[in-house]
């Protein structure tokens, strides 16, 4: 069951990344198979949880739940950039909770310092481009999704199982993919954006759905 819902969320993700470089007749594959894909994660990561009731895998869901709903207002044809970002900020939080819940939140401090300067790089570089009513919750957005990843990966340093791993590294991907998303987004538009954003982005949603295997 597990491998089948794995294969079924990658092709659902290969078929979102393509919609995105199809014409307009086509957007209804996107909103079709781009929240689909990350459903299908959420159902990868209760398939695998054993058991489903301990906090971790329940708060990994909420995550993945808030995440499809971020998937769905950044899609709309109507922009809903604050709502989408705000669902991946508290979505982000879950994650966090997540990964503190078998070791203290801040472990591993030396880990987080290459996901702060990411952040501060990419905001630092994009700041005159940002709208200033933007500028605020990017700001909170980067602080939360760097103490994402590094708690993720000082949970690893840790733990050094290979679910700890696998949400490290799914948690590394996320910062590609929201960076990539941000220099697209308001920095230098490219062609390749689309597919390297959602490539990482759902690479990291389903290492982090795999962390709940003990």
């Amino acid at each position: 069951m597990k491998m089948s819902l794995i294969a079924a969320a990658m092709f659902a993700a290969i078929l979102a990344i393509r919609a995105h470089y199809l014409g307009e007749s086509s957007r209804w594959q996107v909103y079709l198979f781009k929240p689909l894909a990350t459903l299908l994660i959420l159902c990868v990561a209760v398939a695998a949880a054993r058991p489903l009731l301990h906090p971790y895998p329940l708060i990994l869901v909420a995550g993945l739940l808030l995440s499809t709903a971020g998937d769905v207002f950044l899609m709309l044809p109507k922009d809903r950039f604050i709502a989408g970002l705000a669902s991946f900020l508290v979505g982000h939080l879950c994650y966090i909770a997540a990964f503190s819940s078998d070791v203290a939140f801040g472990a591993g401090l030396m880990w987080w310092l290459p996901y702060f300067a990411v952040g501060v790089a990419v905001v630092a570089g994009l700041w005159q481009r940002l709208p200033s009513a933007l500028r605020g919750p990017v700001q909170a957005y980067v602080l939360v999704i760097a103490a994402m990843a590094g708690q993720a990966s000082g949970r690893w340093s840790i733990l050094e199982t290979p679910a700890a791993l696998s949400a490290a590294v799914g948690a590394g991907l996320f910062v590609i993919s929201d960076a990539t998303l941000a220099i697209d987004r308001f920095g230098r538009p490219f062609f390749a954006a689309r597919a390297v954003t959602l490539t990482t982005y759902y690479a990291a949603q389903l290492l982090i759905a795999l962390s709940v295997t003990p």
